[in-house]
């Protein structure tokens, strides 16, 4: 298994190294958008490629040619899917090609005022960035069926994890409890998206797939629950009517929904490592003691 991660991010670099488990059966190579990243980390020990999706790269080229499994985690822009853009002739050509799969938002959903949905529900979206996900999503599902290789898409809720979770804005100050009576969010923990992504790979899964976690919170539960794992105090309430929030961070809580993951573990025959934020905040926790 030779797997090229279009877009070397929290998610991709988790699930490269549950790939990595594998040992020698899996190598694995990806992209970056600076070539001061790329360095580090090629340094740090993986094959890394620049590619800022403005332009095709001749490195990436090459090293499609031997590739079975790729990976895509780069958002698209107004003009649709830069990878499909810029390296369909490549992905044409690259003959051992068995899977690809791309990483997705439970975005694509939009509201459904806080009612549970799963991956039947329509896709109503709410905001610009998700109306381009979908489109994406169906680039890629032509490109897949004209090309005859399986597709996973995953669609993921919120990503949390190690340096980056309720206990790090507690830190720097920027934790907010923005209360709007009946709003929850969905969350994953990204060993979550390593470790379902590696499954995944192993067996070629295709279709459409939630990666959420079992239980859909109000925010700020979550953070009340890291303050008192850190012996803080919880920030103070402050209504979502008078919060001051940039239009991205408003468009947030125009989505109210409970995102169904049962078809995921059915698929792959698994549980969630972490079903809720408890278990997610407490692992985070432990390896930072």
């Amino acid at each position: 298994m030779r797997v090229m991660f279009f877009g070397l991010g929290f998610s991709s670099l988790a699930s490269v190294d549950a790939l990595r488990q594998n040992g020698e059966l899996v190598s694995t190579l990806g992209t970056v958008r600076t070539t001061d990243k790329a360095n580090r980390l090629t340094d740090a020990g993986l094959e890394t490629l620049v590619f800022d999706g403005t332009a095709p790269s001749p490195e990436i080229s090459a090293a499609l040619a031997g590739t079975t499994h790729v990976v895509v985690s780069i958002a698209p822009d107004e003009n649709g899917d830069v990878v499909l853009r810029h390296h369909r002739a490549d992905l044409d050509a690259a003959n051992d090609l068995e899977w690809i799969c791309y990483y997705s938002t439970v975005g694509v959903y939009g509201d459904f005022g806080g009612d549970w949905i799963d991956e039947n529900a329509p896709l109503v979206p709410r905001n610009m960035r998700s109306d381009l996900r979908v489109l994406a999503e169906n680039e890629w599902r032509d490109y897949a069926a004209a090309r005859g290789v399986k597709l996973c898409i995953l669609r993921l809720a919120g990503i949390y994890g190690p340096g980056r979770s309720s206990f790090d804005k507690l830190r720097d100050g920027t934790a907010r409890r923005i209360i709007k009576p009946g709003q929850v969010f969905n969350r994953i923990h990204v060993e979550d998206i390593a470790r379902v992504t590696a499954l995944a790979a192993e067996k070629r899964l295709a279709g459409t797939f939630n990666m959420a976690d079992d239980e859909p919170t109000p925010p700020q539960d979550v953070f009340e629950h890291a303050a008192g794992i850190m012996g803080v105090l919880v920030p103070p309430d402050l209504p979502f009517e008078t919060a001051e929030m940039s239009p991205m961070q408003k468009s947030f809580y125009r989505d109210n929904k409970r995102v169904s993951n049962k078809a995921i573990k059915a698929a792959l025959g698994i549980e969630m490592l972490y079903p809720s934020f408890r278990e997610g905040l407490a692992a985070i926790w432990e390896k930072e003691q």
